[in-house]
């Protein structure tokens, strides 16, 4: 060794490192190799001294099986390749490139989809993770692993397994199978499939969307190309679009919490922009050497490039766009407004614009209802800082999957729903339970419940070569006396119909009904925003107070009533708009009540045009009945009780009005409009066409007296109106049945409108044609009661002051009667509330047995006192014959 004076300078070389750590080659270095006696033998545990001596073929074989048995399952829980030495790493791989060759059952994306399998696991935990999470995830390695977490989901999640009923189960490989088949680019992929497979991808597709679905994007891609190598020659980018988010959030709901967050909103379109060019990917020539910078990726504004030296010539610009190789998208904008039905009451509607790009452009139009799930951020307005004098930036959604109302809702309807619809179908009294589930909250009026009915059903539009229409929506005016609930049906069915907007006369003009003519402020140029009827397409538009609208206002929507279109020529724009909706307006007479010995034209302030319009029109009159202001009294009063905030506390839940308390639930009357809507299509077929005929001719001759004029335009009244019966029925034919309703119904109408006197001559004129107006169990109450009130009266004539406790209808003579209306079955009546009902209600009726032993009906009131007052008789007479044999 050398001199320790040598040894010395030597030491500040060396690191700090090396001397904290442990000196191995030392004085003492010799002694790690001393004898130690413990340490120097092998144990025997484990030591097999046996000799064995030569194996045969069997033996070897069963050793080999038991071996290959362990790997397996030493396979199936093994270490992380990097972890993994090259030998173990190629022990590793050569069984699984086995198992990819063998074909496997249900193949659906091929033997390529293999390949994601094989993919190794990082070992990365993504939930380990400390401050944003936006850099997380832009970590190569996050990245890396979450794209291989979403391809392995897209390859092996079964939606099929613990599905509910009715839900959407086909594999996600079938579904890029599909999209490339019909060479699109937008694969559609539900939020609670993918928290379901990869919690942590969902939890971070709703916190940070942008940078997640870029990653995804990336990863479907990846799957396209393995399944189709030669795609990306049609679609060049495929987008992954997010559904079934189970939180929905209202516009006016969204905050800063929200920004940079994925959200799902639903509301009705008003205005949509052109479609432009965005930059998404920009390059840039150099103007003295002609050298190309770029690409740039482009999320915003187009990035400035004022200063930046070419790295050709060194020279800083200037530089010109290279508009063949800059990659655009196809860009569009949205005003997305709250639907009418969801505003707080005194609060205007917000709005929210929505952005649209690549294969979203125009899927949607103006005046559609839809479901946004998109992206909740920034833009920068120079306009609005300007305004503000502070920095304020505007928000938007980035639009990433839409779906228009009614198709959701089509698809809300379950499976179960469904049968219970079709059973509903069935029973031949359906067009009664409707009509009584129609406004259950408002007693009687009868043919405006059947009326609106009719109009939210709706009949068959017609397209004739695409060049004429023939609407199928069903008109409806409501014309009556004030305190007639009108605007409460009105409210009704702006709640129940599927699709409805609510609007007044005093608070409606011609362009808020019709459309409107704005300035863009991004480009600057005019665009239309559709009004109430455009609003309204495919639904039902609702006006209130129609009286109070000025005249001008009123044309206005002459053309959207039977054309169900609206033309507009203003600022340089020509363009048609759609309107197929149906219209209910309530309107009162122009001195306040009808008056029934003036003509129709007299009562109202409309004119001719606007009235043959309307298919039906209902006349409500408040006169006064004794027997129904009861009924009336007893219902309103049943009502209150039963809907009072602690009625289940004092026990009154139970307590049901005396109509209407065996029609629909309103949840699934509104299903079962919606389903017939969309499923059925009935056809004019087999139909007494002389019918039609002969009451046209005898209401165009018998109408001239001054009340409702009559058009061509009311056969085509019919004709809707037996569809929309056809509908109610689910049946795709229309019947006989179907025209008489239809036809009693425009004859009501007819008659309702006309003189006092004219009236009363034209009800018996056309009686042969109103008997299917009204429910046969109503005409059976009606007739019941008349023959009660005579008994009663014949009763009070005999004995006097005496009290009518004795009053009863003799059984036989009823059904007499009933069989006089061509009513033969009477066991549905008997099974009604009028026999089963509340025995407290003032016409409920019970059978019972008179004094000679016939069957005969008495009120459920007086059904005790009637029963002792037979058996009194009865023992008196018993007693007196008694006495007489003595």
């Amino acid at each position: 060794p050398p001199p320790e004076e040598l040894r010395e300078p030597l030491r500040p070389e060396v690191d700090v490192e090396e001397e904290e750590g442990e000196d191995l080659i030392g004085e003492d270095m010799h002694a790690d190799y001393r004898p130690m006696g413990a340490l120097d033998e092998y144990e025997e545990d484990g030591l097999d001294e046996n000799d064995y001596g030569m194996m045969d073929a069997r033996a070897r074989a069963a050793a080999d099986a038991e071996l290959e048995a362990r790997d397996d399952h030493d396979r199936s829980s093994r270490m992380p390749a990097a972890l993994l030495d090259e030998d173990e790493d190629e022990d590793e791989q050569r069984p699984r490139r086995r198992r990819r060759d063998e074909p496997q059952e249900d193949d659906s994306g091929g033997d390529a989809l293999d390949e994601v399998l094989e993919t190794e696991d990082s070992g990365i935990n993504l939930e380990d993770y400390a401050g944003p999470l936006d850099p997380w995830i832009q970590t190569p390695a996050v990245s890396n692993e979450v794209k291989r977490r979403f391809k392995r989901f897209l390859t092996t999640f079964d939606p099929s397994r613990d599905a509910p009923e009715g839900s959407d189960t086909v594999k996600y490989a079938v579904r890029v199978r599909q999209m490339c088949s019909e060479n699109k680019e937008s694969l559609n992929v539900s939020y609670l499939h993918l928290s379901k497979a990869a919690p942590v991808l969902g939890i971070w597709v709703a916190d940070s969307p942008k940078l997640m679905l870029e990653l995804l994007d990336a990863a479907a891609m990846d799957v396209v190309c393995i399944m189709f190598p030669s795609y990306p020659s049609t679609r060049p980018k495929i987008h992954v679009r997010v559904y079934d988010l189970p939180i929905l959030d209202s516009i006016r709901e969204l905050r800063q919490m929200h920004m940079g967050s994925f959200v799902k909103v639903v509301g009705v379109i008003t205005r949509r922009s052109s479609v432009f060019p965005q930059l998404k990917v920009c390059k840039y020539n150099c103007t003295k050497c002609g050298y190309i910078l770029g690409p740039f990726s482009v999320s915003g504004a187009e990035p400035k490039m004022a200063g930046t030296p070419c790295p050709s010539c060194q020279e800083k610009g200037p530089y010109v766009l290279n508009t063949e190789q800059t990659v655009y998208c196809n860009y569009q904008k949205l005003t997305l407004q709250e639907s009418p039905g969801s505003v707080p009451a005194g609060r205007l509607p917000r709005h929210k614009e929505v952005v649209l790009t690549w294969d979203q452009i125009d899927t949607v139009r103006p005046g559609e209802e839809i479901e946004v799930t998109g992206v909740y951020t920034t833009q920068f307005d120079a306009d609005l800082n300007r305004k503000t004098g502070f920095p304020v930036f505007s928000t938007i959604i980035e639009a990433n999957h839409l779906v228009k109302k009614e198709e959701s809702d089509r698809s809300a309807i379950s499976e179960e729903e469904v049968r219970e619809i079709i059973r509903l179908s069935k029973d031949p009294q359906i067009r009664q339970k409707i009509m009584r589930a129609i406004a259950p909250s408002i007693h009687g009026h009868d043919n405006i419940k059947m009326a609106l009915a009719l109009s939210m059903f709706g009949g068959q539009g017609k397209n004739v070569n695409n060049k004429h229409r023939i609407r199928g929506d069903i008109n409806v005016l409501l014309l009556g006396d004030p305190g007639t609930a009108k605007s409460q049906f009105l409210k009704y069915v702006e709640k129940t119909a599927p699709r409805a907007i609510y609007t007044t006369g005093q608070g409606a003009s011609a362009v808020g009904l019709t459309a409107s003519v704005h300035k863009e402020p991004v480009t600057r140029e005019w665009t239309l925003e559709g009004g109430a009827l455009v609003l309204a397409d495919q639904g039902v538009c609702l006006i209130d107070e129609f009286d109070k609208m000025n005249d001008s206002d009123r044309t206005s929507i002459h053309e959207a009533m039977e054309q169900q279109s609206i033309s507009i020529s203003k600022a340089g724009i020509v363009a048609t708009l759609q309107a197929r909706c149906a219209v209910i307006a309530a309107a009162n007479p122009v001195k306040g009540r009808y008056d029934p010995s003036l003509s129709f034209t007299e009562n109202v302030d409309l004119t001719d045009p606007i009235l043959s319009r309307f298919d039906c029109i209902c006349v409500v009159k408040d006169t006064i009945d004794t027997i129904e202001d009861e009924r009336l009294a007893d219902f309103v009063v049943a009502s209150h009780r039963r809907l009072h905030p602690r009625a289940e506390e004092l026990g009154m839940s139970d307590i049901l009005p005396t109509a209407g308390g065996d029609g629909i639930d309103q949840t699934l009357l509104r299903k079962y409009i919606q389903y017939a809507r969309l499923n059925t299509r009935p056809v004019l077929q087999d139909i007494d066409q002389g019918k039609i005929t002969q009451v046209y001719t005898e209401l165009r001759r018998e109408a001239a007296a001054g009340g409702l004029a009559i058009a061509v335009r009311h056969i085509e009244s019919i004709i809707r109106m037996a569809e929309a019966s056809a509908r109610m029925h689910l049946r795709d034919n229309v019947r006989n049945d179907d025209v008489d309703l239809a036809i009693s119904v425009l004859l009501r109408s007819v008659i309702d409108s006309q003189k006092y006197a004219v009236k009363r001559a034209m009800e018996q004129k056309f009686k042969k044609y109103m008997v299917h107006s009204a429910d046969t169990n109503q005409l059976l109450d009606f007739e019941l009661r008349r023959l009660y009130a005579m008994a009663s009266h014949m009763h009070t004539m005999h004995h006097g002051a005496e009290p009518p406790m004795a009053v009863a209808v003799d059984l036989e003579e009823f059904e007499a009667h009933a069989r006089q209306l061509s009513v033969t079955d009477l066991s549905a009546y008997y099974a009604s509330s009028t026999f089963t009902g509340d025995s407290a209600a003032q016409y409920t009726f019970r059978k019972a047995t008179n004094l000679q032993g016939r069957e005969v009906i008495v009120r459920a009131v007086e059904e005790e006192e009637y029963r002792a007052y037979v058996a009194a008789k009865r023992t008196a007479k018993d007693a007196g014959t008694g006495q007489t044999a003595s």
